[in-house]
């Protein structure tokens, strides 16, 4: 560990750190307002995209996205998969992605003051630890796609803070075959890099350009409950491939 860059990298997050909070603190009585009623809520999507692009321009945080297909052509609703190695992944899908979706984060998210506003009515929260309430966060996303809301979440359940991914939990791809909707993968690539999660001082952090892909949606009509490992896997191998080739470049 190289010791003379312990105090930019924690300067950059503490700079991260107040911007972050500063923006919240700065549009929340708007998010407050847009959250009240749900025919506000692509609204409040559209101010959380907003805020996204203020979070990573103040520290220095672009972006660089493959996309392959066009945004244009983006199915909805969808279920998008993604790795998750980052804080910065649920960023940069505000970004990655323009459709409105739901967004399905850990129970932990609850905790955070002010933060727990997303999830009161518009996102949803899922606790991992208890079989009935992720069965009801399920049931309550298959709702949302019903109405042709699309879902984001991250299926390893967790931050890998090395970069490596985990294995996958079954709840995305059961969901998107119970629907039948595609499943659109999704690479971040070194978003871990930037933004590592771990311990304030020792992990990384430092301005940069964040490369995302956005992979083709595999569609999943005439799927069936035995298709789900398979599709499991085939997305997993999608995102895995890419992360290896960008390794070794």
């Amino acid at each position: 560990m190289n010791y003379l860059l312990i105090i930019p990298r924690t300067l950059w997050k503490l700079l991260f750190i107040l911007n972050f909070v500063l923006g919240l603190v700065i549009l929340y009585p708007l998010f407050f307002v847009l959250l009240s009623r749900r025919k506000w809520f692509t609204k409040a999507f559209q101010l959380k995209k907003f805020w996204a692009k203020w979070i990573l321009f103040i520290p220095g945080l672009f972006y660089k996205i493959k996309r392959e297909t066009p945004s244009e052509k983006l199915p909805q609703p969808a279920v998008y998969c993604a790795n998750h190695a980052s804080y910065l992944d649920i960023v940069y899908s505000y970004i990655a992605i323009p459709n409105y979706f739901v967004f399905m984060g850990k129970q932990e998210l609850n905790r955070a003051p002010l933060f727990r506003i997303f999830f009161r009515d518009m996102n949803i929260l899922v606790d991992r630890s208890s079989n009935m309430a992720s069965h009801r966060a399920f049931i309550r996303a298959g709702q949302d796609l019903d109405r042709g809301c699309s879902t984001f979440l991250f299926p390893e359940g967790g931050i890998s803070s090395s970069g490596k991914l985990k294995g996958f939990k079954n709840g995305a791809f059961k969901l998107a075959i119970e629907k039948q909707v595609p499943i659109v993968p999704i690479t971040f690539l070194n978003n871990w890099n930037l933004l590592q999660n771990g311990g304030f001082f020792k992990s990384l952090g430092s301005p940069g350009i964040a490369k995302i892909i956005v992979h083709e949606p595999i569609p999943t009509i005439g799927m069936t409950e035995n298709d789900l490992l398979p599709l499991r896997t085939k997305v997993r191998e999608i995102i895995q491939k890419e992360l290896d080739n960008y390794s070794k470049s």
